[in-house]
């Protein structure tokens, strides 16, 4: 008879931040799946527990996800962890449970703490909906692509950033999205925990005043709504954003979308001898 999967929670910063059931399991099982076994041993060795170990992350997941299967299929149950929190919410994992599922083996989630649902239940933001999109891209073009893609996405947005990256995102985040809600949730369950709310420039602001900015950082925006009102010429906003280094196709589609206007109504706007010009050529080339 096969083994079970157990999917297993741990915690995100406070290690008292896991449930009876999980400490339980982690001890029944014959190993225990981890990203880096140095830092799952302060965890394990807190409670007791000295279930073996084996290395499973990004670099290893394919071959070591046939090992652990052909070890289910043989009868032996065992648990996969990441550093913190759910395993494969922006961690390895998700290719051992496909295979999983694929050979029939039982899985079974622990549930347990996450740093995305930390941050959303103390945001202050809506919670009825929110789309998480992991990690922003480290590019800044493939950043604001990721952040133009969601511009009318109606529900709280929801991302992970490193310390090095926090302030550029949310300079991204302020010349995209000015007028939203912006809560910046830091160290979460640890010592230094912090949660910081505002507009992105406030926000961004309060930690570029910093000596240093460190942590796991948490951004999450609040939902679209009703664009706000902007009094800007076309032709300034559209400057205002390739000044910040959108390409001048990208600012005029941004703005097009604050404003709910067609991209050719903004193209006519900013170029209005261009069109003219345009049109007349064609004429010439026609006699």
């Amino acid at each position: 008879m096969p083994g079970r999967l157990y999917v297993v929670s741990t915690p995100i910063g406070n290690l008292e931040d896991i449930t009876y059931r999980a400490v339980r399991v982690l001890g029944e099982v014959a190993w225990i799946a981890c990203e880096d076994t140095r830092h799952s041993r302060r965890l394990l060795d807190h409670y007791g527990i000295h279930t073996p170990m084996v290395s499973y992350h990004e670099h290893n997941e394919a071959e070591r996800s046939v090992e652990l299967i052909e070890q289910l299929q043989a009868g032996a149950s065992g648990a996969l962890i990441s550093d913190a929190g759910t395993p494969l919410v922006s961690d390895p994992g998700y290719r051992l449970v496909h295979a999983a599922a694929e050979a029939g083996i039982a899985i079974e989630a622990i549930p347990g703490a996450s740093a995305l649902l930390a941050a959303l239940v103390a945001s202050g933001l809506a919670t009825d909906q929110f789309h998480f999109a992991g990690f922003l891209p480290p590019k800044q073009g493939a950043r604001r692509r990721v952040m133009e893609e969601l511009l009318e996405e109606r529900a709280t947005l929801i991302f992970y950033e490193a310390p090095h990256r926090v302030i550029e995102a949310l300079e991204d985040f302020e010349m995209l999205m000015p007028g939203r809600e912006i809560v910046v949730a830091r160290e979460l369950t640890k010592v230094h925990e912090e949660v910081l709310r505002g507009s992105a420039r406030e926000v961004r602001a309060d930690l570029a005043a910093r000596d240093s900015v460190k942590g796991e950082f948490v951004i999450l925006v609040g939902r679209a709504g009703a664009p706000p009102a902007d009094d800007t010429p076309v032709e300034d906003a559209v400057a205002a954003r390739i000044q910040a280094g959108l390409s001048r196709m990208d600012a005029m589609k941004a703005v097009a979308r604050e404003r709910g206007l067609s991209k050719r109504d903004v193209y006519r706007l900013t170029n209005p001898a261009g069109g003219s010009k345009i049109k007349r050529q064609g004429v010439r080339n026609c006699q």
